[in-house]
């Protein structure tokens, strides 16, 4: 069943997320002062990628990924985060879209606590 919700993921818009998550990591990668922002960008576009079959477990950041966060959601964190809650609430219109609206709140969890966050 991931496997088949993975790939319908894909074809309505997972593909393209991904894409445009790798892109602005790869971008904020190419300064030396967000490089780990970029990287967290990237660990999402992988989760993007896959989100069905995967668990994420945040809150086990220390202070540095604390400072980190706050800086993130400051900065980015919280757009992110409502855009992919938008995205939730336009799939929870069909019965059909439930499972993909509890894919945009996993992401959009780790799109506001990046820093820290484990994914499974």
């Amino acid at each position: 069943m991931n496997i088949i919700g993975n790939i319908i993921w894909w074809v309505f818009g997972g593909l393209v997320t991904a894409v445009l998550w790798l892109t602005i990591g790869i971008i904020l990668c190419c300064t030396v002062v967000f490089i780990p922002f970029g990287l967290q960008c990237i660990k999402t576009a992988r989760l993007v990628l896959w989100p069905f079959g995967t668990e994420i477990v945040v809150g086990q950041f220390g202070f540095g990924g604390f400072l980190f966060n706050i800086i993130w959601i400051l900065l980015i964190g919280w757009e992110l985060a409502i855009a992919h809650l938008i995205g939730a609430v336009f799939c929870t219109i069909t019965i059909i879209g439930i499972p993909f609206a509890v894919q945009h709140v996993k992401l959009a969890k780790l799109a506001f606590l990046p820093f820290g966050a484990k994914i499974r």
